[in-house]
């Protein structure tokens, strides 16, 4: 930038060394972001530090976030309203007959509750409590009950209603709606080729089967499910019918699912609710902060023009859509691995859409794919968070899992990579039912 103290790559410098600096030092993400920011505020004559307050100020006013604690909220709520407990019975009914019955189960549930809260960190928490202990004393090796719970645990972010894809239509003008509904497919796609895995390992390892439900066990486990079922189409469908926006949903599904969890299902008092607001507090203070400092992140980057600078040399590499969908999915993933995916979202999302918009990429199939992308980023070190959470739980350290996730992350691969070649499986549900949220 003309007049600025620092060129472009000398500001990247900065940036970046510092950021990664810190980050080897164990400094958590938001106040690495943060740190990173003041050598630049500082030094630079026309800015300074009280910027750094100023632009994450900025990002919190914003309407559309609130529904980040508000969809927090609502996981929360599922977990000891007793909704949980009644996905777990339909799940069993479900796929309990298949091999490898309660890794399955812990799939399935997954979708369920991925359609209901938006967050993966919430989904792996719960889960882990649930299915680690009670698959290894079934004779499911440990390792592999560790790395099925947190992989699975990263369809909150892919199947709707999803917190990164509130965050990225929010900050890239991308209609949430057609969001919602191109993250089914390609969800219940990745669900697929987790249950797959699950299959395969069940048949070598010997891992133990459920007897079949009966057609009335069934029908039962569905009836006792539907209110918390409803949650979804509720969400989802009042957005897409103009009914409510997506911040208002998430109100919509707080309120939603403290009746069901107070006077349908009778299974939280005061004290459950206090508690359920409390970890919500907790989780959406540090998302928060990651956005917020995120933006001030991503503002140096702006005034800098470092993506201009980083992409003036991949827009003469010649490549086309799919070619782009590629880089893309690689940026991602090679982020994912360091960083948060809504940090990630507000830096490398708006570093990467004049590349995809050079290709005529459509922005729907450019989210979906950077936030697939971004879900692997949960599961791998040395981030990881929601394969953390599972050792955490499980108490052991994060490498004891690592080879049986990298093993499950290979079938979702090959989903992603479909993905980029047939846009069709992002884009087909919302060109059969909102086209008009495609232009």
């Amino acid at each position: 930038m003309t007049g600025a103290l620092f060129s472009a790559s000398e500001a990247a410098a900065i940036l970046f060394g510092v950021f990664f600096t810190l980050l080897i030092l164990r400094i958590p993400v938001a106040f690495a972001l943060g740190l990173a920011c003041l050598p630049l505020f500082y030094f630079e004559p026309r800015l300074g530090t009280m910027m750094l307050a100023q632009e994450t100020f900025n990002a919190y006013n914003s309407f559309i976030l609130l529904a980040v604690p508000f969809f927090l909220l609502t996981a929360n709520l599922m977990s000891v309203g007793g909704i949980t407990d009644r996905l777990v019975t339909l799940s069993r009914s479900l796929v309990g007959s298949w091999p490898g019955s309660l890794a399955q189960i812990n799939v399935v549930l997954s979708v369920f509750f991925a359609g209901i809260s938006g967050s993966s960190t919430a989904d792996a928490a719960s889960q882990s409590k649930i299915f680690i202990d009670a698959q290894t004393k079934e004779g499911y090796d440990l390792s592999f009950s560790i790395a099925i719970t947190a992989v699975s645990a990263v369809l909150a972010v892919v199947i709707p209603p999803s917190i990164l894809m509130i965050v990225w239509g929010g900050l890239i003008s991308t209609s949430i709606g057609a969001l919602y509904l191109a993250g089914v497919i390609p969800g219940l796609l990745i669900a697929g080729a987790q249950m797959a895995t699950v299959h395969i390992y069940a048949v070598r390892r010997g891992y133990p089967t459920y007897p079949r439900s009966s057609f009335r066990q069934l029908l039962c486990a569905l009836w006792v499910s539907i209110p918390a079922l409803m949650t979804p189409f509720i969400i989802v469908g009042g957005i897409l019918l103009g009914w409510f926006t997506a911040t208002e949903s998430a109100c919509v599904a707080v309120l939603y699912s403290a009746v069901l969890s107070i006077v349908v299902y009778r299974e939280m008092g005061p004290h459950l609710l206090y508690k359920a607001l409390l970890d919500t507090g907790r989780l959406a203070s540090v998302a928060l902060f990651c956005i917020g400092t995120a933006s001030a992140f991503g503002w140096l980057l702006a005034y800098y023009r470092i993506p201009q600078e980083l992409l003036a040399n991949v827009s003469t590499w010649g490549m086309g859509a799919i070619g782009v969908g590629f880089f893309i999915a690689f940026v991602f993933l090679v982020v994912g691995c360091f960083l948060d995916a809504i940090p990630a979202i507000i830096i490398v999302g708006t570093v990467l859409e004049p590349l995809a918009k050079s290709v005529d990429m459509h922005p729907v199939q450019f989210a979906i794919v950077s936030i697939v992308s971004l879900a692997f980023g949960l599961v791998t070190p040395p981030y990881g968070l929601c394969l953390m959470i599972s050792c955490a739980v499980a108490g052991v350290p994060l490498r004891f899992a690592i080879k049986d996730t990298l093993i499950m992350l290979v079938p979702m691969m090959l989903v992603l990579a479909a993905m980029i070649v047939w846009p069709e499986i992002p884009l087909f549900l919302p060109r059969l039912l909102v086209p008009e949220m495609l232009k």
